[in-house]
């Protein structure tokens, strides 16, 4: 059966010689695999772009319960960045953000309200003047979106913040807004993401490290 929904690419993998299975997060279904062919040809090279982590998409999917693969009858941008490719910090947040979303979204539910969520805040980022705490607070956002939040800051007691850093968290927890700008120091960022990251490992299975970390540190130091 057809379903208009939209979605969020997570990631591709190349399937045959010019394949891919593309994971999407969909509104409607959650984390979903299809099986999208030819786009690897020299005939459908224009297609392989919708197919990016992070692209936003309205999709037209045919949709089976208990299908491991499916397919994608129509799919268009929902929104084209315009500056989320092209700017160092932009771009390097979302390669974190990619990563975070790779290793914590798993499940089905609440899906409509993830996808949504996730979409409001990928084209803020991309319109955002001031992005460096974007990614603590697309972190402390989403606790509540899988299933371990709202954030509690009695929850990173254990990890020795400062007392900066704590009023700085705060203010992080209380900022409903990407464009609340926090004042920190790159130390404090650093710390506080550390923080975050080990409250996140302890209720993520197998969430790991990210290994996105130093190159977003680096970047914004």
């Amino acid at each position: 059966m057809l379903h208009k929904t939209k979605g969020v690419v997570f990631r591709f993998t190349p399937y045959g010689e010019s394949s891919i299975i593309v994971n999407i997060f969909t509104a409607s279904f959650g984390l979903q695999s299809y099986i999208v062919n030819g786009v690897r040809a020299k005939a459908g090279k224009n297609k392989m772009a919708l197919y990016q982590p992070l692209t936003l998409l309205d999709l037209v999917v045919y949709h089976k319960e208990n299908a491991s693969i499916l397919r994608i009858k129509e799919a268009s941008c929902a929104y084209a960045f315009q500056h989320l490719q092209s700017d160092p910090v932009k771009s390097t947040i979302g390669l974190f953000v990619n990563e975070i979303l790779n290793r914590t979204v798993k499940e089905q539910s609440h899906a409509d309200e993830l996808c949504n969520f996730v979409f409001e805040s990928l084209v803020t980022l991309d319109k955002l003047d001031h992005p460096e705490n974007f990614h603590l607070q697309f972190l402390i956002l989403m606790t509540k979106f899988l299933g371990f939040g709202p954030f509690d800051k009695g929850e990173l007691a254990a990890w020795q913040l400062s007392e900066d850093e704590n009023l700085v968290l705060d203010e992080l927890l209380v900022a409903s807004e990407y464009s609340h700008r926090v004042k920190m120091k790159n130390e404090q960022r650093r710390n506080l993401l550390d923080a975050i990251l080990r409250f996140y490992g302890n209720h993520v299975d197998g969430m790991g490290s990210i290994k996105s970390v130093p190159v977003l540190r680096e970047i914004l130091s």
